[in-house]
């Protein structure tokens, strides 16, 4: 578990000497000296730069559940209420690994933390075509372009298998594709034999991608 000056300094409400700590994003001395954060500065530095922290590499000791949550929509909530600053939000997505044991994790080079997702921890929340490639922005900053090394996957939902479709974006992380976006991309579709069934879906990167059979095929 995170002392609670290292809960307090991720800037989401809890007190800290009796006032509300806040992450000054612009100057992070303030938390150097959290464990939780050590490193934080080379982040930002890197994210500055257009690079993603090699997160993949790291291999922190787990130092619990603080309550951290991505809900369904994508919103970030800490205490049962929303983490409202965009940069923030930003700055831990980018520090978001999926494990081997199915679980989200915020990691630093120095200790990792819990996160609870509802579904996935990213929204596909506008769709490009360039050419005959399709990009797609998530509500976190991320584009990629679907393709082999990004693929498109749907699953179904309920009793009346409603289409789930996500989108790979980096290591074990996916986005949810938001249902207006997969009513554009499938507007973007064709109807053709697929595995020897008659799908409709979406080519991007040289790759098709299924994104449901037609209705009555065999």
């Amino acid at each position: 578990m995170l002392p609670l000056k290292s809960q307090a300094m991720l800037g989401l409400g809890l007190p800290l000497e009796g006032h509300a700590a806040a992450i000054n994003l612009s100057s992070m001395s303030d938390i150097a000296s959290t464990p939780f954060f050590d490193g934080l500065d080379a982040i930002r530095d890197q994210l500055a730069s257009g690079r993603l922290p090699p997160v993949e590499r790291w291999n922190p000791p787990y130092c619990g559940d603080i309550g951290i949550k991505i809900m369904r929509d994508g919103a970030w909530h800490y205490g049962g209420s929303a983490i409202r600053r965009p940069q923030l939000v930003r700055l831990f997505s980018t520090i978001l690994r999926r494990d081997d044991d199915g679980k989200y994790y915020l990691v630093t080079p120095a200790e990792k933390i819990l996160v609870h997702v509802a579904c996935a921890p990213f929204i596909a929340t506008m769709v490009e075509q360039a050419g005959a490639d399709l990009v797609f922005t998530t509500n976190v900053g991320d584009r990629v372009v679907a393709g082999a090394d990004h693929p498109i996957r749907v699953e179904e939902e309920g009793v009346r298998r409603d289409p789930l479709p996500f989108i790979h974006v980096r290591g074990r992380l996916e986005a949810l594709i938001a249902r207006p976006v997969f009513y554009e991309l499938a507007a973007m579709g064709e109807t053709r034999i697929h595995d020897g069934r008659r799908v409709h879906g979406v080519t991007s990167g040289g790759q098709f991608f299924a994104l449901g059979d037609v209705d009555g095929a065999a």
